[in-house]
């Protein structure tokens, strides 16, 4: 997606890609969205769309929604589920990405890797998030506690891993619209917001 043209104010200083950390095969010339203030990066794993056996759909509903609630979007970037994957988040993350969310390869067949990958680029772990993205498939699908998705910081950068279907994105941008904007704003250092009236 195209970035708009920021306020060079409120833009935070991104490395920007890195030769070093370069993305996998389809991620070249990503990193228009590293000039807007908030910089998000999709990441589709998926064996038989990477194949093109057919078409990312999760993808480009995830970097809709996030674009819905303030995000300015590079990707989807479709990749073959595990170490692909990895090697996206860590480019992703040399970049300067605030966010990256996945989507796919969570569930429990033997080539759903992408929560392992993700394991290896974290430094640590942030689990109210993907806790609360079960919740919120299981109110209507009970196969949504099968997801393995994770979430965590790497670097500067919060990465989310969604389910693969439709339903389990859509799951995860009612989560992350509520809660991603501000987990964004405490990794750059910002503070809890007060409730109205409060000076402490």
């Amino acid at each position: 997606m195209t970035a708009p043209q920021p306020d060079s104010a409120n833009v935070p200083r991104r490395p920007g890609p890195q030769d070093a950390n370069p993305f996998p095969a389809g991620g070249e010339g990503l990193g228009e969205a590293l000039l807007a203030p908030y910089a998000a990066l999709v990441v589709t794993a998926s064996n038989r769309a990477s194949a093109g056996v057919y078409a990312d759909t999760g993808g480009p509903l995830l970097a809709e929604g996030l674009a819905s609630i303030g995000f300015t979007v590079d990707g989807p970037l479709v990749v073959p589920d595990g170490d692909p994957v990895g090697q996206a988040l860590r480019a992703g993350a040399a970049a300067g990405y605030d966010v990256i969310v996945t989507t796919g390869g969570t569930g429990l067949s033997p080539t759903d890797r992408t929560p392992e990958v993700t394991r290896a680029v974290l430094d640590y772990d942030v689990p109210g998030i993907p806790e609360a993205i079960r919740a919120e498939g299981l109110a209507k699908v009970p196969t949504a506690a099968l997801s393995r998705g994770l979430a965590g910081v790497a670097g500067a950068t919060l990465i989310v891993n969604l389910p693969g279907s439709a339903g389990g994105v859509r799951d995860g941008l009612a989560v992350l619209e509520r809660i991603l904007r501000h987990a964004v704003d405490q990794i750059r250092g910002g503070d809890h917001p007060r409730p109205a009236g409060s000076t402490s």
